[in-house]
């Protein structure tokens, strides 16, 4: 029992000094936080009046270097406006300067004009005292010479012209001589060595249009009952269809080349098949029309590639293509572009120039012919156009509109092109001409000739490629052969027509020789 007792006694013992000492310790825990939080508040308000402090001094720094660098920026304007100003007073004086100068000049000059206004006066009055005696003058000679003013004056006038026309020959002549002496030869072997290179046929093909028939009964069956046939023939070709006393052919007539040679082949294939009626004519025109495209496509780069000449439209491969059937004098006018192409582009190559560019104008230079039915103007206005259309240079555009020299010639190329286009018409078998026709180009050679005074004889020769006139040395002086040898071949050019050019030489004792191209 007393155990138990003393065991009580000493748990309510340790209870009680576990209470005071949890409370002591809690109290010394609470005054230890006090003065904790304190020390660290005391610090935060001493850190924070640091910082206002730090913040004010750095304010008032900032506010120091704004106020000096507006003190200076203010400093700088006032020099520049001081500055500006002293300018501007400058320019004010200068101006003053100037127009104080100004007015004295102003003076000057009025008052030269006072003394121009005078002596213009004085002059008038020497000029009218000049004038009546030049008129009394005249009376004077009148009366000694037995001449009037105007006979007086003709003579005059006629022996300076006679003296002129002299000169004139004689100038002429020299600067022929000196000029020929220098080009000449270089000419020659620049001509000489394009023909060499561009070898060609002397024959050409030209577009047919006569269709053989098997027999005369196939003209039966190309009418057609009641014409039905050749009627729905012409309507799908576009061509005339004449059927005359001709043993075994058929005639077709059309102005486009293209079409005639669609009619030409679609007809042979009517004639091959046998079955000749609308519907199967109608059939057959389609597809050639569509084979025919392809063949002036492929014709078109064939030539380009030969030409060595790149980047063309479609449109312009076309119109190319287009050429293979279009004859001039019966010449291929493709096998012409070529030959035109490959011989400018020789010239171009000895001249140091761009043979591409040469080749290129040579090829296209008579691409209006392939539309000059449908189209209004010269075949070389009409190509320069389509040559423009279709993105040519501004330089193969004026080449070939001044390929006939109907414009003003505006680059070295365009000259080449007209000496190439000569050599390839001229060349012999490249043209051909009906009898007919040959024998009046002489006859109006001859003609034109004999049409001035002095000439005793005119003969046409080498195929009217020259004509030689013989004048009267009693009527025609050397000087005056030049001027007749001139006047002769503007003539030519006036009243003629002809392909390549045509020599005038004129013979005396020495002979002038020009060439009408």
């Amino acid at each position: 029992m007393l155990n138990i007792i003393i065991f009580i006694v000493v748990a309510l013992f340790s209870a009680y000094m576990g209470y005071f000492l949890r409370r002591y310790v809690a109290e010394r825990k609470i005054q230890d936080a006090e003065a904790k939080a304190k020390y660290i508040l005391e610090q935060a308000q001493k850190e924070t009046h640091g910082m206002r402090r730090e913040a004010e001094l750095e304010a008032k720094d900032l506010l120091y270097r704004m106020r000096q660098d507006f003190e200076r920026q203010t400093q700088t304007r006032r020099q520049e406006l001081s500055d500006v100003e002293k300018r501007l007073a400058q320019k004010e004086e200068n101006i003053e300067r100037r127009l104080g100068l100004l007015e004295k000049k102003e003076k000057e000059i009025e008052s030269r004009i006072e003394n121009i206004k005078r002596q213009e006066d004085v002059i008038k009055a020497k000029d009218n005292q000049l004038h009546l005696l030049i008129v009394e003058e005249k009376e004077r000679l009148q009366k000694i010479a037995s001449l009037s003013a105007e006979e007086a004056k003709q003579i005059l006038l006629n022996r300076l012209n006679e003296e002129l026309n002299v000169e004139k020959a004689a100038l002429i002549k020299r600067q022929e001589e000196e000029i020929h002496v220098s080009l000449d030869k270089r000419a020659r072997e620049i001509v000489s060595l394009a023909i060499q290179r561009c070898a060609a046929e002397h024959t050409v093909e030209s577009t047919v249009s006569v269709v053989t028939l098997p027999n005369d009964e196939m003209k039966g069956r190309v009418i057609g009952r009641e014409g039905r046939n050749i009627r729905a023939f012409e309507m799908a070709t576009g061509v005339d269809v004449i059927i005359d006393d001709t043993p075994e052919a058929v005639t077709i007539s059309c102005f486009d080349p293209v079409r005639r040679e669609i009619a030409r082949l679609s007809l042979d294939k009517l004639i091959s098949d046998g079955r000749i009626q609308p519907g199967r004519i109608e059939e057959v025109v389609e597809k050639t029309k569509k084979e025919m495209e392809a063949k002036i496509r492929e014709e078109g780069e064939h030539a380009a590639f030969d030409a060595g000449v790149d980047g063309l439209s479609p449109e312009l491969i076309k119109l190319l293509g287009r050429l293979k059937y279009r004859t001039s004098f019966g010449q291929n006018a493709l096998q012409h572009s070529k030959e035109v192409s490959l011989i400018l582009g020789v010239m171009a190559s000895e001249l140091k120039l761009n043979f591409k560019i040469g080749r290129r104008i040579g090829l296209l230079h008579d691409i209006g012919k392939a539309v000059d039915h449908q189209i209004e103007g010269t075949h070389a206005k009409i190509g320069a156009d389509l040559a423009r259309r279709y993105n040519e240079s501004a330089e193969v555009v004026a080449a070939i509109e001044a390929h006939h020299e109907e414009v003003e010639v505006k680059n070295l190329f365009a000259a080449l092109v007209v000496a190439a286009d000569a050599i390839s018409a001229s060349r012999p078998g490249a043209r051909r001409e009906t009898l007919e026709t040959y024998i009046k180009r002489l006859d109006k050679l001859e003609s034109i000739a004999n049409l001035f005074k002095g000439v005793d004889k005119a003969f046409a020769i080498q195929a009217g490629r020259e004509i030689r006139i013989i004048v009267h040395p009693d009527k025609i002086l050397d000087s005056d052969a030049i001027n007749l040898a001139r006047d002769i071949r503007k003539k030519i050019e006036e009243g003629m027509e002809y392909p390549g050019q045509i020599k005038v030489t004129v013979i005396r004792e020495t002979r002038a020789i020009e060439y009408a191209k």
